[in-house]
């Protein structure tokens, strides 16, 4: 257990589910009576601080003129940046009844028209603004095709009387302007990566986000007198907008919002500018800023969470090293609104996603060729209301039991610590045997730190599947590999076959790996033809290149000695 930074200085809120039982818009009101309307809730990228009041009066002012676009129950789709405009186009849907369906403007063309499809929608609040910086005009003509694109701009430049009384006075005669929704009606759709089929609608209601945010607040402690939270996360994914956004609106603590995770510089200066105490990231964009950031950038926060992806070894130590920051792990899932359980100061146990938030009641369901943990079965207030498929658009698949397979194998300490083993579709079976393809990765992010590595399984014609490793690494090879391999322990068949070398290697706009398009890489790379090399100075064997590296007990000496080891002929360089 991590010792640094224990002593906790004030406790996590109390946890009342009762208070939850509202409807998303509500929750805004209460926070705006609780906090006062002129209170900071947002600074937007240009720095301008935009008050509780104001969310709500350009929210109501908003919604009055979509209603006249729109169907009172209607899923309408939200393109937009993280920022106060995509905050107030969420809430101005909520307050008429419509239902905001978030798109990941990073998914590519074909997702997003298969999202529009599997949730039914047929209008898309976006921004010509957006469009032009963002240089989509390419997804804009192809979604033009399948939905009514209505821009924020457009909308401001006609809004009538009545949408303007509608924001002067909607939010002291809320009942005159507002359709309220039941705490168990649908609150907001977001969609799965679709990196291993197509994107699903994931269907949470007003009760599933709020009773996360109550249940995140009951978990670590937050304050909302001095705190103020950094979210560069996308709005259109769950960690971006039930932690990153609606959380801080509820506890009262101020969020600086900026568009996009992937400027480094420009988000450490305005970290310390603002001098942020609570910061929301993922381990490629954490490890980024901290590389990014002088000594002093980064001294005001006091909490930095991060999920989405394993939160690597290397990762932890540099940023504790550096800025005496302890990172706090977590798990989550769009389906489960999305936090399941996270560390917190005190209780951060290093190499576990920490402990089950209040009221999630688990199982773990074996999984053959797994001696440790099993797959995570959730169920709980959070747990979603259920799917929609592509092959059965707005038809709502409910868990059965409310019980859901998260797909993670997951073991579980004595003390209630989960430690996550792999997804059950991210293990190759090599002659019979299962292998993490995580440890893959591990292997190759202890060696080559700095660089980011994805492994995949390729058809195998000898043993059913291969492991490859997909690196941006210009100096990763297998001999390397199989001396660190050697040195730690690592079974021989966590060792890849091959390693295909790469200028970049795919990532979601969350952060995460795109697998779906790194096996594509992979696949295109395996199948071009090979370099012709003489047989007899090349083996593919693992056993032949094992034996060629007995010699070398340090990573060192591996090093000093590769050039007398034979280079597998499909270990192949390529550039994506």
């Amino acid at each position: 257990m991590d010792n640094q930074n224990a002593e906790v200085e004030d406790q996590p809120l109390a946890y009342r589910p009762k208070t939850t039982e509202i409807d998303i818009f509500t929750s805004l009101l209460r926070a705006k009576r609780k906090f006062g309307g002129s209170r900071t809730a947002i600074i937007d990228v240009d720095e301008t601080p935009v008050s509780y009041g104001r969310i709500v009066q350009a929210a109501f002012a908003l919604g009055s003129s979509l209603k006249k676009l729109t169907k009172p129950g209607e899923v309408v789709g939200v393109m937009l940046p993280t920022g106060a405009g995509s905050v107030i186009a969420f809430y101005a849907l909520q307050a008429i009844g419509r239902i905001p369906a978030m798109l990941n403007f990073t998914s590519g063309l074909q997702n997003m028209k298969s999202a529009l499809k599997t949730a039914e929608v047929t209008k898309i609040v976006t921004a010509h603004k957006f469009i032009e910086l963002g240089e989509l005009e390419k997804l804009e003509t192809g979604l033009k095709k399948e939905a009514n694109l209505i821009y924020l701009e457009d909308v401001r430049e006609n809004l009538g009387l009545a949408d303007k009384l509608a924001g002067l006075f909607g939010s002291h005669l809320p009942f005159l302007f507002r359709r309220k929704a039941h705490h168990a009606d649908r609150g907001v759709i977001l969609f799965t990566s679709g990196t291993e089929s197509t994107p699903k609608g994931v269907v949470l209601s007003h009760k599933n986000i709020l009773v996360n945010v109550h249940q995140v607040l009951a978990h670590i402690s937050i304050r909302p007198d001095s705190d103020s939270v950094f979210n560069s996360l996308p709005i259109f994914h769950c960690f971006g907008l039930t932690v990153g956004s609606i959380l801080p609106i509820v506890a009262g603590v101020r969020a600086i919002f900026h568009p996009s995770p992937l400027q480094p510089k420009l988000i450490v200066q305005r970290i310390r500018e603002h001098q942020v105490t609570i910061m929301l990231s993922t381990d490629t964009f954490i490890n980024q800023y901290a590389r990014a950031a002088g000594e002093k950038d980064l001294e005001s926060i006091r909490l930095a969470v991060c999920g989405a992806e394993r939160v690597r070894d290397e990762t932890r130590q540099f940023v504790r090293r550096k800025f005496n920051i302890e990172i706090l792990e977590g798990y989550g899932l769009t389906e489960a609104a999305p936090v399941v359980s996270t560390n917190a100061t005190g209780r951060n146990k290093t190499g576990t996603v920490g402990q089950l938030l209040k009221d999630i009641e688990y199982r773990l369901e074996p999984v053959e060729g797994i001696a440790e943990g099993g797959q995570l079965v959730l169920r709980g207030p959070n747990v979603m209301m259920g799917y929609y498929r592509a092959k059965a658009p707005g038809v709502l698949e409910a868990p059965k039991d409310g019980w859901h397979p998260t797909g993670d194998i997951v073991a579980v300490d004595d003390e209630g610590y989960l430690r996550i083993q792999g997804r059950v579709k991210r293990f190759a079976n090599i002659g019979g045997e299962l292998v993490s393809l995580a440890v893959v990765e591990n292997c190759a992010s202890s060696i080559w730190t700095e660089n980011t590595h994805a492994a995949v399984v390729l058809p195998d014609k000898r043993k059913g599947e291969q492991i490859v490793l997909v690196t941006d690494s210009k100096e990763a090879n297998i001999s390397d590999i199989i001396a660190w391999a050697k040195n730690h322990g690592v079974a021989e068949l966590a060792i890849p076959r091959q390693v295909f070398q790469v200028d970049e290697v795919p990532i979601l706009g969350t952060g995460k790996l795109n697998y779906g398009e790194v096996e594509k890489l992979a696949k295109s790379i395996a199948e071009k033809p090979k370099p012709k090399v003489a047989q007899k100075k090349v083996s593919t064997s693992h056993k032949t290149v094992a034996k060629a590296s007995t010699k070398r007990t340090t990573k060192k000496k591996a090093v000093v000695k590769k050039k007398k080891v034979a280079v597998p002929a499909n270990a192949v360089t390529a550039s994506s």
